[in-house]
Formats: structure tokens, C-alpha cells, sequence
């Protein structure tokens, strides 16, 4: 996975880390992906980090806990005056993502930055 400066940008609700906490504990280390597709804009997608390739254009917003998040360039493009903040929700998550099939899964919220002190 190529070294990228994390934004610090991204953080995540105590329920978000307890649904991370599982994924973890069933598939090991993972990393959140946050695309702006069609379908699941607001839904991170959740992948065990060996079987992702994160691309060039892909940004490190941060980490939840030590679990790196990447944004594609083209989204953060239009997010970057934004903290995100991963949630959790009830219902599925995206096909690929390792959050389907439970009975909850990941939501992304935003809130417009805040200058840091």
C-alpha cells in the first residue's frame, strides 16, 4: 500500500468502532473506501486491506482507530471542505463491502470543516 500524509479528516461514532471492532475480530486489519458511486455515495466501503489496491488518485482522509480511510480524488474534490464522520445505520451494506449481511452497516455524515486551533 503506497505511504500517503493522512488529512486528518475523517472520525467515527462509538458505534461505528464497535461494528469496525467486529469486522476486525471475523476478517482482520481493513481499510475504509469511501467512492461516491451511484448507488452507495454515502457508504464507505469496508475491505480487508490485503485485498484492496489503493490507487494513485486516492486521497488518506485518516484513520478510525488504526483503520486507514481513502476517498477518491474526484470525491474529495467535491467533500473537501467536509469532516466526515463514519456511522452506523440499520440495513445491508454494499455488495462487496464486509459490513453485508449484518444487520447494520456503515453510513458516512459530513460536517463543513472547522478551522483547527
Amino acid at each position: 500500500m503506497p505511504e500517503k500524509m493522512s488529512l486528518d479528516k475523517v472520525s467515527a461514532t462509538p458505534e461505528a468502532f464497535a461494528l469496525l471492532a467486529e469486522i476486525i475480530a471475523d476478517h482482520g486489519p481493513v481499510l475504509f473506501h469511501q467512492s461516491g458511486g451511484c448507488c452507495d455515495g454515502s457508504s464507505p466501503m469496508c475491505y480487508p486491506r490485503s485485498d484492496f489496491i489503493v490507487g494513485d488518485n486516492d486521497v488518506l482522509l485518516g484513520t478510525v482507530g488504526e483503520t486507514p480511510v481513502y476517498i477518491g480524488a474526484s470525491q474529495f474534490e467535491a467533500w473537501k471542505h467536509t469532516d466526515l464522520i463514519i456511522d452506523v445505520v440499520a440495513g445491508r451494506g454494499g455488495m462487496f463491502s464486509l459490513d453485508n449481511g449484518r444487520e447494520k452497516r456503515f453510513l458516512t455524515r459530513s460536517t463543513v470543516c472547522t478551522p483547527k486551533a
